[in-house]
């Protein structure tokens, strides 16, 4: 080992192990205590219904908390414990959940730009804290924490690391790696800088829709005009990508986050046309990244839907992926909400929720569904990165609104 690699790895903070268990008691205690819900708990066990006089409301079998999300939770709280004096800064978010992040401004953790590398990336100093969020982070972001011997909390969830495992031997193979994500999305960026593999020639093409996966199918197998197709993914390809040239073999993942059915209708799509144009789909790689835990509870939601409920409500981040997908479905069939907690039901008349299709927070009248004296079944579900407390206080506020004593469901 060189001198210098010697003094590298000499000055560099030693690995800290925050899960001792004196600091994980404490940090169970207070992560209880900001997102426990006893009521939520009680649903859960009795099935996930509960009707008192003519209201009804139905959670999901699956929502809220993932274990990845929990254990991101979890080490954010232990560093501020572990390392109480110094100073901690997190890129970007945690996850997406405006209360959880609210939470930790207040435990004076502070936010650094996660879109690009800047001048506060700069001023950090050996003696500080980083911590990674759930989505990860790109390597160049990374890089930098190392030259600059920062402490880093790396909570990146598993499921996102095996499908950085996954286009690491795509781009070893010389395999472009078409990533079914949302461009800006964190953990797509985070994605996209592992599949430029540990040459940095790796090849990579983000797609979101089925409309762009049918404008790569076509070029797939009968081309097309290449600046056009450049144009179209300005800004969701890698550096140098030619799609004369790196379209010839593909291997597919994606965010972990968005719809397996989706997912499996863009595979299918792309096997077809590899057939159409090879005689057979040997040019094709695919692999399922979906997080179990996205698909525990789109299956739940599914379910739900079976017999479907009055309307619905579903709580989380308006910048939750997950969460979003979860509203997707249901509004095919039923009045659904999109709300970041109890306070956007203002009223029976009045219910503020979120327009995944005009991007955009709007006021609606349908919270009168929940007016008159007919039974009413409500339907409640949250995306994996929504704390137990939101679900509570919703349900509350449901039951609330029908003219119910809340006193009742203590007793129920």
């Amino acid at each position: 080992m060189s001198s210098a690699a010697n003094e590298s790895t000499a000055s560099r903070p030693p690995r800290v192990n925050l899960r001792r268990p004196e600091v994980m008691e404490l940090v169970a205690a207070e992560v209880a205590h900001h997102y426990r819900s006893a009521t939520v708990e009680k649903l859960r066990a009795r099935g996930g219904c509960l009707t008192i006089g003519n209201t009804t409301v139905h959670l999901a079998k699956e929502f809220g908390f993932c274990y990845g999300v929990e254990r991101a939770i979890d080490l954010a709280y232990a560093a501020r414990r572990v390392f109480p004096q110094q100073r901690i800064f997190l890129i970007g978010e945690i996850i997406h959940n405006p209360e959880v992040n609210r939470q930790l401004r207040e435990m004076n953790i502070a936010s650094l730009p996660w879109q690009e590398l800047g001048a506060s990336y700069d001023e950090l100093t050996a003696e500080d804290v980083v911590i990674v969020p759930a989505f990860g982070a790109p390597i160049a972001f990374m890089d930098k924490l190392e030259q600059l011997n920062c402490q880093v909390i790396d909570t990146t969830c598993g499921d996102v690391m095996k499908v950085w495992r996954r286009i690491r031997s795509y781009a070893k193979d010389g395999v472009t790696s078409i990533i079914h994500g949302k461009e800006n999305h964190e953990e797509t960026r985070a994605t996209a800088s592992r599949a430029l593999g540990d040459r940095g020639d790796g090849q990579y093409l983000v797609i979101l829709t089925l409309e762009d996966a049918d404008y790569v199918c076509a070029y797939l197998h009968r081309g097309g005009d290449r600046l056009a197709f450049l144009q179209r993914f300005v800004h969701a390809h890698s550096p140098g990508f030619d799609p004369d040239l790196h379209l010839r073999r593909v291997g597919v993942a994606n965010q972990t986050t968005m719809l397996k059915s989706e997912t499996e209708e863009i595979q299918r799509r792309l096997r077809a046309a590899m057939i159409m144009r090879d005689g057979d789909d040997s040019g094709l790689q695919v692999f399922d990244t979906i997080c179990g835990a996205t698909q525990d509870r789109q299956d739940a939601l599914f379910e739900m839907l079976r017999q479907p409920p009055d309307m619905l409500l579903v709580v989380g981040g308006y910048n939750s992926s997950n969460t979003s997908h979860l509203v997707e479905i249901a509004e095919r069939r039923l009045p659904t909400f999109f709300i970041r907690d109890a306070s956007c039901i203002k009223s029976l008349e009045e219910i503020v929720h979120f327009d995944l299709h005009r991007n955009e927070e709007v006021t609606s009248g349908y919270a009168r569904l929940l007016l008159g004296d007919e039974p009413v079944s409500v339907g409640i579900t949250a995306g994996a990165s929504c704390p137990n407390n939101l679900i509570e206080a919703t349900i509350l506020r449901v039951f609330e609104l029908r003219g119910i004593d809340l006193a009742a469901i203590a007793c129920a």
